[in-house]
């Protein structure tokens, strides 16, 4: 039974107040998407990407003539996807460059399918150069994408809309989009991800430029983020700090990453039966880049788990084993700021965590982030959030 436009977006807005966020999936199976929903996804996003992935092969044969987009996503999630999970919303992703389609009538036929919204993907803005220009020429351009989320609108489905710059997320949100989720890129990780892709901190600027448009033009859309440089939970918490993100959308990061950890590591764990202890060298490599000790994914680790303690990047390169400099380089070229920065970042979110909880002095919260000189810890808050703490907890309560 197909879930109302209406009643998708309260459910999501519940949630967000309960918990903060959203979680959406990219699944190409039905197995993934069983799996997430029990895991508490929030919105299921039908792609051909999904489906590849499913088949051993990068999102990005989404793209070329392998099989057409739209019949592999009819085909998959009306059989696999809708008939397990009734009660959760599914997106259809549209080509709407398919020449072959009139996008009213084919999007007439995907709403008496079942399907309870729209979400344009495989998208033209993962394409640039001669080849993008060549395409436009030739009529297939992003404002086909757009006009597929004005249509949907128009039927009063459910809209998901990628963007990749403010312009695109001005027409979106002008064509009703329930949803702007700004596009990062395809996702980095794991055996199959991307081996390129722009850096935590750049994605976080870009986001949150989208965003106030957003709050500008359509207050009340839910604003999110997808992909990119964003593989774990870590990364993803980094955005919602420093952004007004309110949600991420992952595919890779849910369905193809941890299955290659799985089955990688069980497969090893049988056939080496007498050592079965998974080697972490091996997982910090696929959470990063194959053959690749992810130091990175280690410095995150080690400032969410001792923030309130002094950090030294010196003495982490120390137990690296690998030189302050690299060290340095590899961190800032990943997340895109430096060390420092990042580590500044972590602790000024986590004492307005600490903030909005009654009962503890502020005094006290500065030591809880590690920092043991009050004065110190107060510029620095009032540097990067733009008021003092004593403020900042006033300004919550004042919410409340």
């Amino acid at each position: 039974m197909q879930i109302e436009r209406k009643e998708i977006i309260k459910r999501l807005n519940a949630q967000i107040q309960v918990n903060g966020h959203i979680i959406g999936v990219a699944a190409g199976s039905g197995m993934t998407t069983k799996c997430s929903v029990l895991g508490g996804a929030d919105l299921i996003l039908a792609l051909s990407a999904g489906r590849f992935r499913q088949t051993g092969r990068a999102s990005l044969a989404s793209y070329l003539c392998y099989s057409n987009s739209n019949w592999v996503v009819m085909d998959f999630a009306s059989r696999e996807l809708m008939p397990l999970m009734p009660k959760t919303p599914i997106l259809f992703g549209i080509n709407a460059t398919d020449p072959n389609i009139n996008l009213e009538n084919y999007i007439t036929q995907i709403k008496n399918a079942g399907f309870d919204g729209i979400n344009n993907w495989p998208t033209i803005g993962l394409i640039d150069g001669q080849f993008r220009e060549a395409l436009e020429e030739e009529g297939l351009s992003y404002s086909l994408e757009i006009e597929v989320i004005k249509l949907a609108h128009k039927q009063d489905m459910f809209t998901l809309a990628f963007v990749f710059d403010v312009v695109q997320a001005e027409q979106m949100l002008e064509a009703g989009a329930d949803v702007i989720c700004v596009h990062l890129g395809l996702t980095a990780g794991g055996i199959l991800g991307a081996k390129k892709v722009q850096s935590l901190d750049r994605s976080r600027v870009l986001a949150q430029q989208v965003f106030d448009v957003c709050d500008r033009i359509n207050p009340s859309v839910v604003k999110m983020v997808y992909g990119g440089p964003i593989k774990s939970p870590l990364d993803a918490k980094y955005i919602y700090d420093n952004t007004e993100c309110q949600g991420f959308i992952g595919g890779s990061s849910f369905e193809r990453i941890p299955a290659e950890k799985a089955i990688i590591n069980t497969t090893k764990s049988f056939k080496y039966s007498e050592n079965t202890k998974e080697e972490d060298s091996l997982i910090k490599a696929l959470a990063g880049q194959a053959y690749d000790y992810d130091y990175v994914e280690f410095i995150k680790d080690y400032i969410k788990n001792n923030y309130g303690k002094p950090i030294c990047l010196s003495e982490l390169a120390l137990a690296t084993h690998i030189s302050i400099p690299y060290l340095s380089a590899k961190f800032k070229k990943t997340v895109g700021c430096s060390f420092t920065e990042y580590l500044i970042r972590y602790r000024m979110n986590k004492a307005c965590e600490f903030l909005k909880e009654k009962g503890t002095p502020v005094s006290k919260i500065a030591e809880l982030v590690g920092y043991p000189d009050y004065i110190q810890f107060s510029k620095i808050f009032k540097k990067y959030k733009k008021m003092t703490p004593t403020a900042y907890r006033a300004s919550v309560d004042t919410k409340n």
